[in-house]
């Protein structure tokens, strides 16, 4: 009876939840009939992904010298690099020596690499994956029930210069290298499940190696836009009373004949906009940390700043880990990198859905930089009267000078 209370006790301590400041104890497992080595349920706790209490490997090295009949340097399973050595590699205390790299260049095993691998290869490609084909699945039907959003009033035949050719540039330059990098990602993430199946082995390396390079160097490209857009149109993008307008009619794009009042952006842009801004950011941020992990890292500072503030304690995550060797940076690096792309993947989609098929004379706003008059009238009304007045739109027939 003694034994079952205590048994009782002792599993409703280990299902307790851990506080920040407690760490989880892995049970410890009756070793004697394996002479204190791994058992069975050793190996498949690890494989159920619990805690596994290691320190009777750490603590077991046998340092007694290899017998008399052995050869200098060789023991009973062929080296001196039998368990001795290996269980010093695992637990990071191996005497190796390197040229370079200093001591992060010593570290051989790196237990996060199988959670990192395991989230990247199941949640990461699974959900953003799906996300994508969601977004692609939304927008087909949005346009099979509403169709192309038409010029509801009659064309004039005059235009209004929308952008200058500056502001093109600096659009397609951003734009472009966003869709190259989106690509190639996608093709580093999920080309393994499936372009070998399709393409074989030797196509997807040459495709692979080919991604990564268009990956690494377009991102300055896309950082160069993102950098010339900001400062071009961060004033014409701060949130006004008029978007609440535009916003309680949902920007007439759900309804025919709808034409709420915007300036030079509208409240869907802004949202475009400032989503661009900040995801773009971070993905440029987390890119970096990539391309230079050794001289960039990212999460280990970050976490200490959250620490501070109690955020993670008080939503429950507890203390966030400020000690990371350089691959575990890496490792949070490239998935927090992915997660935000899919995000902006998705987003941009939308984009560029009612920047082509899903609005009339939306696309000549970034194609020629000129705009019908009646398009700007119907969904910029307030630009289209200030340009007016400025002498800078077409006003009664009247030739007009080029906007700025």
């Amino acid at each position: 009876m003694t034994r079952l209370l205590y048994t009782l006790i002792l599993s409703l301590l280990l299902a307790a939840p851990v506080t920040a400041q407690e760490a989880p104890e892995a049970p410890r497992t009756d070793r004697s009939a394996t002479g204190g080595a791994t058992t069975l349920e050793d190996i498949l706790a690890r494989q159920r992904g619990e805690k596994v209490d290691n320190s009777y490997r750490h603590n077991s090295a046998d340092s007694s010298p290899a017998p008399e009949s052995y050869a200098p340097g060789l023991g009973p399973l062929g080296g001196a690099s039998d368990a001795d050595v290996w269980r010093d590699l695992r637990f990071n205390e191996a005497n190796v020596k390197v040229s370079a790299g200093g001591d992060t260049a010593k570290v051989l095993v790196q237990d996060g690499g199988m959670a990192w691998l395991q989230f990247r290869q199941g949640p990461l490609i699974t959900y953003g994956g799906w996300g994508l084909v969601a977004v692609l699945g939304l927008l087909t039907l949005f346009y099979l029930i509403r169709g192309r959003i038409r010029i509801d009033g009659e064309k004039t035949g005059r235009t209004v210069t929308r952008f200058q050719f500056i502001e093109r540039f600096a659009h397609w330059l951003m734009g472009g290298s966003f869709v190259l990098l989106g690509i190639t990602g996608l093709i580093s993430l999920m080309g393994r499940k499936f372009l070998i199946p399709a393409f074989g082995h030797d196509a997807f390396s040459a495709i692979a190696v080919g991604s990564k390079w268009v990956h690494n160097n377009i991102s300055w490209a896309f950082m160069i836009g993102l950098v010339m857009v900001f400062f071009m149109w961060v004033l014409h993008n701060i949130p006004n009373r008029i978007d609440l307008k535009w916003l309680a009619v949902g920007g007439g794009i759900f309804t025919k004949g709808v034409h709420p009042p915007a300036k030079k952006f509208n409240a869907g842009q802004k949202l475009i906009f400032w989503s661009v801004i900040v995801l773009g950011v971070s993905i440029s941020v987390s890119g970096l940390s990539l391309l230079f992990p050794f001289e960039l890292p990212l999460f280990a500072k970050t976490f200490s700043i959250l620490n501070d503030t109690g955020l993670p304690q008080a939503l429950g995550f507890g203390v966030l880990p400020t000690d990371l060797a350089p691959q575990e940076e890496m490792q949070l690096a490239q998935l927090w990198h992915a997660i935000v792309a899919f995000v902006l993947m998705g987003i941009i989609l939308a984009h560029i859905y009612i920047g082509s098929v899903g609005m009339e004379g939306a696309f000549d706003a970034m194609g020629t930089g000129e705009v019908e008059e009646q398009w700007a009238r119907e969904h910029h009304g307030l630009w289209l009267e200030e340009l007016q007045e400025k002498g800078q739109a077409p006003d009664k027939g009247k030739a007009a000078t080029p906007a700025e």
